[in-house]
């Protein structure tokens, strides 16, 4: 499972069974409930690991965003969950030219993730 994490909107993609395809499933809000949705999901999703975008910028410094995305990480963490970052660079940006601007533009950021994240292991 894979999470792209912003400040009001949380983007959420899944596997298939196989593990090889990254499906985006759903938008988020980012609000008090998060947590519990996002653990519910990966209980739902039986995820072994959510991933989470890491969010930096051309020099590869953290965005603000991603002290935030830590702290969310955290709170996985401490409930349990494995979690890992993977490097997000324009995925909301290569969303947008795949599919244009829309209400899954945040889960479609998050199976790219989660695309890049799975082919990374296939090597």
């Amino acid at each position: 499972m894979a999470i792209d994490f912003g400040e009001k909107r949380v983007g959420v993609a899944s596997t298939d069974e196989t593990g090889q395809f990254a499906l985006p499933r759903m938008v988020l809000q980012n609000d008090e409930n998060l947590i519990n949705e996002v653990i519910r999901l990966s209980d739902t999703f039986e995820a072994e690991k959510i991933i989470i975008g890491e969010s930096t910028n051309f020099k590869g410094e953290a965005n603000p965003i991603q002290k935030e995305a830590e702290k969310f990480a955290e709170t996985l963490m401490s409930r349990g969950r494995s979690v890992e970052f993977h490097p997000e660079l324009l995925t909301s940006v290569e969303a947008s030219h795949i599919q244009g601007e829309n209400e899954m533009l945040d889960a479609s950021a998050a199976a790219l993730i989660l695309k890049s994240y799975i082919d990374s292991r296939k090597t």
